[in-house]
């Protein structure tokens, strides 16, 4: 008999099975892919699979909001952040995963744990036992009607892209060259240079190139901005790319000693290295039309791709006028939300709220009530922007950013400002552990 429902079993849900199992509950984690039912995004049934990306983004932790995020989940036990540590590939200063690997690892964790019982079956209906929603963002329709039905908001929606991922033998490095942006991270990416005609060639391209059809009703769905197709933004003007997934600043050329003027990267998205990312690629091009296009970036002339890029419609709920401070449903509080159909955006973030709606839970199942983490964290910052802080009526996804902390209490030099929020986090976060009894611990990956 469990106690605790999940339903939904990617990163959020993974995190808040385990994290609801180490406190001692039983749990039935429901996942529909398995079980007959697939989604547009997904290629497998293992649980917290990553399908656009295989980045945490940062691991700096004293400069950067999801590096600290980072920080504080394995402060926490988290399972994601050790699964990932685990199966961590060459990526400069950020935290990028083998997506195999790491699904693989959260997989056989959870299907080892005594307190956890995984069901390859679908959810259609919000249960009226104590659960944690953790759908994401492509919720069945029939549990999206039940949600849509029991807010009497329905759901908001947006687009969300996927980038390609290319053989690394059929990259020519005689033009390529491995190299990390300004030499962070050694030669963790691999560097394909544009010249201004190539690359205005290449922008010409995407703007004239086939793209996916949407349906009538998906027409006015918004893109996220954190996601961008890249055809959308080339879009936006001619050198919108090339100050953003293009840009050449911080690399230098062996071949010319200078940067390009233009610059596409690609990231290693599997330990042996025989499989990289396009950075910043995701797109709604048909796909022999990426193909073609992508084929005139020098150096990819002869790419043959392992996955090409896709989009697909993603849906979350008004969290902030719907959701309490615990993340409980306030018309039906037996019912949490976790994960990205909150409107957190991002891998890190889907597993860390996944990590607090757990500690919630664990804790009201043992009569007692968690204080949430305080705002001046990274946790509690994300936390309260989807529970309250922010306006509902213009609610979007969002990352998690030193922008949803409280403002400093003091000046500080530009240079200084990021290591300031970080080193107040740490200290609050380590203060709000010790206050609630929320020890510290490593999760055993």
């Amino acid at each position: 008999m469990h106690e605790i429902h999940i339903i939904g079993g990617g990163l959020a849900g993974s995190e808040a099975a385990w994290q609801l199992a180490e406190a001692g509950l039983k749990v039935r984690l429901s996942e529909m892919r398995g079980g007959g039912d697939m989604t547009p995004a997904h290629e497998s049934d293992r649980l917290a699979e990553m399908v656009c990306s295989n980045s945490f983004r940062s691991d700096d932790a004293e400069n950067n909001a999801v590096g600290l995020l980072h920080q504080e989940m394995r402060r926490m036990g988290s399972l994601i952040m050790a699964c990932a540590d685990a199966t961590k590939v060459p990526a400069g200063s950020a935290l990028a995963v083998d997506r195999e690997g790491f699904a693989a690892r959260v997989t056989a964790a959870l299907e080892a744990h005594p307190n956890i019982s995984i069901h390859r079956e679908r959810a259609d209906a919000l249960p009226d036992h104590p659960c944690i929603i953790a759908t994401g963002p492509l919720t069945g329709s029939k549990l999206a009607e039940s949600i849509a039905a029991e807010t009497g908001k329905g759901a908001l929606a947006f687009f969300d892209a996927i980038a390609p991922i290319v053989h690394g033998d059929s990259i020519d490095m005689g033009v390529a060259w491995k190299a990390a942006r300004w030499g962070k991270g050694g030669d963790d990416y691999i560097n394909c240079p544009l010249t201004r005609e190539q690359y205005e060639a290449f922008v010409a391209a995407l703007n004239a190139g086939e793209k996916t059809e949407f349906k009538e009703w998906e027409k006015d769905t918004p893109y996220f901005e954190g996601c961008m197709p890249i055809e959308v933004m080339a879009q936006r003007g001619p050198e919108t790319l090339r100050f953003g997934p293009l840009k050449g600043v911080g690399l230098d050329d062996p071949k010319t000693g200078r940067w390009p003027y233009a610059c596409v990267q690609l990231r290693q998205d599997n330990a042996s290295g025989t499989l990289w990312n396009i950075v910043g690629f995701q797109t709604k091009l048909k796909h022999g039309e990426q193909v073609r296009i992508f084929r005139t970036i020098p150096g990819l002339e002869n790419a043959e791709f392992a996955r090409l890029g896709g989009i697909h419609r993603n849906s979350f709920i008004r969290s902030p006028e719907l959701l309490d401070r615990q993340l409980r449903l306030k018309s039906r509080p037996n019912v949490r939300f976790a994960g990205q159909i909150t409107g957190c955006e991002g891998y890190v973030e889907s597993a860390a709220i996944g990590l607090v709606a757990a500690r919630f839970a664990a804790a009201e199942a043992r009569g007692e009530e968690l204080a949430p983490p305080p705002s001046t964290t990274a946790l509690g910052a994300l936390l309260g922007h989807i529970t309250g802080d922010a306006n509902p009526e213009t609610f979007q996804p969002m990352n998690v950013n030193f922008g949803l902390m409280p403002p400093l209490p003091e000046r500080f030099r530009k240079a200084d400002r990021k290591k300031a929020y970080t080193d107040r986090a740490r200290a609050a976060f380590g203060e709000w552990l010790a206050a609630t009894g929320q020890a510290e611990v490593a999760a055993a990956a």
